[in-house]
């Protein structure tokens, strides 16, 4: 028995319950989508997986929509932008898609769901889109081409990203003859994949960048001459 007055000890070990904030909720929800897909991410559900009641989730995230750009925030702040400050802006575009790509392939559900979804007022993604749209202003893109730019460049990502996730053999023609060109393209690929190591959707991605990169630097120089 300890001494009458003495503190008393605190039990070794956490807490049973997590301490809720935004972050958590929404990494929680992240995972659930990752795992169940959108329709099992929802706010009964989270409060089951963190183990609290429904109610106490919405002292910390308002709703449905707050709870979605959570999670595109949590998403998006694993793409890297830093080379804006320090790569022409060809280059940092380069480094942004490839950064951009891995970030929603290793959550494909979320794909459909944030290219739709419009930013919040308060949406820590909207950073990132400052500051890709600051270096292209600055490097001479006109101000009013910079986000047509933006979302160019996103249309080819995110649909990089959804392969990058999908079943390498999805477009095998399987044995038929009525589609040689295809058939043949298909185990031509194949072959050339399986000897240089690579993959169906890292070949894809490969030659679509450089035709967005080569592209918009034409695209640049004639806004460039006009401009002239």
């Amino acid at each position: 028995m300890t001494a009458e007055g003495a503190p008393k000890r605190r039990r070794a070990g956490r807490p049973k319950q997590n301490v809720l904030s935004p972050r958590l909720i929404h990494e929680t929800a992240l995972r659930l989508i990752d795992r169940h897909g959108v329709e099992g991410a929802g706010m009964r559900a989270i409060a089951a997986e963190l183990g609290v009641r429904p109610s106490s989730l919405y002292n910390h995230v308002a709703g449905q929509s707050e709870l979605i750009a959570g999670v595109r925030d949590l998403v998006s702040e694993r793409i890297p932008t830093a080379p804006f400050a320090e790569l022409p802006w060809d280059e940092a575009l380069e480094h942004w898609a490839l950064g951009y790509r891995l970030a929603f392939a290793s959550h494909p559900p979320t794909i459909a769901l944030l290219a739709v979804q419009p930013l919040t007022p308060e949406s820590a993604t909207s950073f990132m889109y400052d500051t890709v749209a600051a270096a292209l202003v600055r490097a001479g893109w006109p101000e009013e081409r910079a986000l047509s730019v933006i979302v160019a460049f996103e249309c080819f990502i995110l649909g990089a990203a959804l392969d990058l996730a999908a079943d390498p053999t999805m477009l095998d023609p399987g044995r038929r003859s009525d589609v040689p060109a295809f058939s043949a393209a298909y185990r031509a690929r194949g072959d050339a994949l399986a000897a240089s190591g690579g993959s169906p959707a890292d070949d894809a991605f490969a030659i679509g960048l450089r035709a967005m990169l080569h592209g918009l630097r034409a695209e640049y120089a004639r806004l460039g001459a006009s401009a002239a």
